[in-house]
């Protein structure tokens, strides 16, 4: 029987950071990573980066962005809107325009600097909702910088995820896990922003390159998980160990990788790059990728022990 094609069966756009994701039909690739994924964060009293492993009530959090919003070399208007809900919440409505105000002392991780601040309402909103004194920021591509870690990517940056602008997930790897679990969880737990069909499972571990349309993505780590993936992302309710119980039993360094000094990590998902220097003349052209769209595998590695973690 053929061998079927490599396709995109989803893209995820995360507005704010570790808040609920939107399914779209395409998105723009930037080098920071999607337009519009994790442009915004939501910050404590001291600037801190709130995210699920200590506010899990971020996953009811919901973002809408105008339709057009994902069409390449779309410009906002004083009437595009970040419309924000979350259950008890009137909707509230971010102004897509560039903010007046910014936040000094903004830090998420290795992170430090400025940020757009989206002011009093959307202060009050957050601050009401999660319970504490809270802020709504922007990140700012203007001023600020934040490298990718350069063992691993040197020269890429990206917005407020986690450390690289890209993951990528398949289905048949969360079919392959949904097998052993108890209880199946949907691909929400894990946050990817491209979800492939067609695809062995875990066959992501392997890729170290990849092309969508004339865009060439690197893969440049396994994605490591924290407890983020035992959140219900419907209820807003931590599992106590699941799914990651499960995945220390066959996607651990522990397993994978038994040559190496094990580290406690769990595995589920390829980081990836935009490798936008030898992308059509470093990125002139089309940048849109949709569902349904095709994937070529351009370099693997031979095996998942291999693979950079």
């Amino acid at each position: 029987m053929e061998e079927q094609a490599l396709k995109i069966q989803s893209i995820f756009i995360y507005p704010i950071k570790s808040c609920r994701g939107i399914s779209v039909s395409q998105a723009t690739v930037t080098q920071t990573g999607f337009q519009w994924d994790r442009y915004w964060l939501a910050v404590n009293y001291k600037g801190r980066a709130y995210t699920q492993k200590v506010e899990p009530k971020l996953a009811l959090v919901e973002s809408e962005l105008p339709k057009e919003a994902f069409f390449e070399d779309w410009k906002p208007t004083k009437n595009s809107f970040l419309v924000v809900r979350a259950p008890g919440m009137s909707p509230l409505k971010i102004p897509l325009t560039k903010p007046s105000l910014v936040a000094e002392g903004v830090s998420m991780w290795e992170w430090s600097g400025s940020a757009f601040d989206e002011g009093e309402e959307a202060a009050k909103w957050f601050s009401d909702y999660l319970g504490k004194q809270s802020r709504l920021v922007r990140f700012n591509k203007e001023t600020e910088t934040r490298h990718s870690p350069p063992e691993y990517a040197s020269g890429y940056t990206t917005t407020f995820a986690n450390t690289f602008p890209f993951m990528v997930s398949s289905q048949s790897s969360l079919d392959k896990l949904n097998t052993i679990l108890t209880e199946p969880v949907p691909i929400n737990r894990f946050r990817p922003n491209i979800l492939v069909d067609n695809c062995d499972p875990f066959g992501e571990d392997l890729w170290d390159e990849i092309k969508i349309n004339d865009l060439v993505f690197q893969g440049v780590r396994l994605c490591s998980r924290c407890k983020l993936p035992t959140v219900n992302q419907e209820t807003g309710v931590p599992d106590a160990t699941e799914p990651i119980e499960t995945l220390m039993k066959f996607r651990s360094d522990k397993v994978l990788m038994p040559h190496k000094k094990p580290h406690g990590k769990v595995f589920f998902g390829k980081d990836m790059v935009w490798n936008w220097n030898i992308t059509n003349n470093q990125g002139k052209g089309n940048k849109t990728i949709k569902v349904g769209g095709s994937i070529s595998v351009l370099r693997m590695i031979s095996s998942v022990s291999e693979a950079a973690v």
